[in-house]
């Protein structure tokens, strides 16, 4: 192997996972682990940024990240799994396209997810190979700009979370601010404009490559039905960098929030100002509305935003009492999202076993309970366990069908023959039987329990303990 061979070679990010590549500070190993101590600017007078990206320790911090992440594939149909091949074979050329600043990303294929309050969600699934690029350039611009954002802003950063967001509302209402401005922007993704959120970013980067390549991952088609479609405003949601980017344009309302001695708490694109009267709520709304839709172009949606009590929004999920000292506890809508999703799970188990049933939902309920640890109020949980429990009943009653089969299956699990016919020949249908206490008592609490079954209220009070 020649010496520019073995260059070339060492300098592939599949390579290996260890090697002497130059790096001037050091980044996590990718967006969720980005921790920077001290603000830099040294790019503004080096303008070599993109020397830095595409560095080999960089690049194997971005490789194993989008490697570990998996995900879908992009227009191209590559997977993680083929990358590191493409990589060894590729890399030289790619990286020589980056540093001359001629590379162009391929489309985003898109797709629709379905919204919980109904509706459609655009993502833009980016190539397995742009992951990485924008993973890599992520992972060099978080420690850039991540000092200057606002304490107050709690979506996608290092250290930050949802239930701090949560925990700093309920500290701003506890602390007498007792009416919330909630602002809804309205399809924020989508309409982003790029001119403004490019000034942003170069007011600290200089190396016009890298402000160039940025630009032009805004500006990539979007391939949906075998036609690609250019993007004039807004960025796909999908790829690593979409976060980040999104912070440094709502940076703007953050430092205007605080130069007006606002307490608000952000998370991305959902933002709660809190003050102490309805009168000042109302001023906040219009001149916080006029500066978005002025200055950063930007929609607020008049039919979900609102200037209201605390304790009659949700935020991040959560509701709140009305206490003096509020109670966290889940919003309805939670509730509601969470019943909408065991339905279809319930839905087609209709003709399977009831064990399988309880093992697909397990996840589920545990991942719901782990993000509502912070609730105070048990009533939701409560009913939640009996809700799921007569929908698991209402499927043994559906797969029963034959009258002689239910008899026979209440009379295993106990109930007298005379009891178990008069229930099986009731005539009623089989959400009314699940509810009723002949099932109840055949089936009760501790039969989902030897499934299975988690119990939300035991989950609740295990956390309440824990705190």
């Amino acid at each position: 192997m020649t010496r520019a061979k073995a260059e070339a070679s060492a300098e592939k990010p599949g390579a290996g996972s260890e090697g002497r590549g130059r790096k001037s500070r050091e980044h996590g190993n990718g967006a969720p682990g980005v921790t920077a101590k001290t603000e830099r600017t040294w790019t503004e007078a080096d303008g070599r940024l993109m020397e830095e990206i595409v560095s080999r320790a960089n690049m194997m911090k971005a490789y194993h990240r989008v490697v570990s992440n998996k995900g879908a594939a992009g227009i191209d149909g590559m997977t993680t799994g083929r990358l590191q091949e493409y990589l060894h074979r590729e890399w030289p050329r790619i990286k020589e396209e980056l540093l001359l600043g001629t590379y162009l990303p391929q489309p985003v294929r898109k797709v629709e997810i379905p919204k919980p309050n109904g509706g459609t969600r655009v993502l833009g699934i980016p190539t397995v190979l742009d992951r990485l690029i924008q993973q890599a350039v992520y992972q060099e611009l978080g420690p850039l700009f991540e000092p200057g954002f606002s304490a107050s802003s709690y979506g996608f950063r290092p250290g930050k979370s949802a239930h701090q967001a949560v925990e700093a509302a309920r500290t701003n209402v506890a602390d007498g601010r007792r009416w919330v401005v909630d602002i809804d922007l309205a399809q924020f993704f989508d309409r982003v404009n790029h001119d403004i959120l490019m000034s942003r970013i170069a007011r600290k980067i200089t190396d016009k490559r890298v402000l160039l390549l940025i630009r032009s991952y805004l500006q990539a088609g979007l391939f949906a039905g075998g036609i690609i479609s250019r993007r004039s405003e807004g960025m796909p949601q999908g790829g690593p960098l979409s976060p980040l980017l999104s912070n440094i344009l709502l940076d703007e309302l953050d430092k205007e929030l605080e130069r007006r001695g606002h307490s608000f708490c952000r998370y991305a694109d959902d933002a709660n100002i809190y003050v102490r009267t309805r009168r000042s709520a109302e001023r906040v709304m219009a001149s916080i509305t006029s500066f978005l839709e002025q200055r950063l172009k930007l929609t607020v949606n008049q039919e979900k935003s609102a200037v209201d009590r605390p304790w009659n929004r949700q935020f991040l999920g959560y509701g709140m009492t009305n206490h003096r000292l509020p109670k966290l506890k889940v919003g309805t809508k939670a509730v509601d999202r969470l019943k909408s999703r065991l339905r279809e799970i319930v839905r087609k188990g209709r003709g399977r076993n009831l064990k399988r049933v309880i093992d697909d939902v397990t996840p589920l309920l545990r991942g719901w309970t782990n993000y509502f640890k912070l609730s105070e109020v048990r009533k939701p949980f409560e009913e939640l366990d009996g809700w799921f429990r007569r929908k698991l009943r209402c499927i043994l009653w559906r797969q029963w069908k034959r009258s002689f089969t239910r008899a026979r299956k209440l009379m295993q699990r106990g109930l007298s023959e005379e009891r178990a016919w008069h229930s099986a020949q009731n005539g009623r249908g089989p959400w009314w039987n699940s509810g009723a206490s002949h099932m109840n008592e055949a089936f009760d609490k501790t039969y989902f329990t030897k499934l299975g079954l988690v119990s939300l209220l035991h989950q609740f009070h295990r956390f309440q303990h824990s705190t």
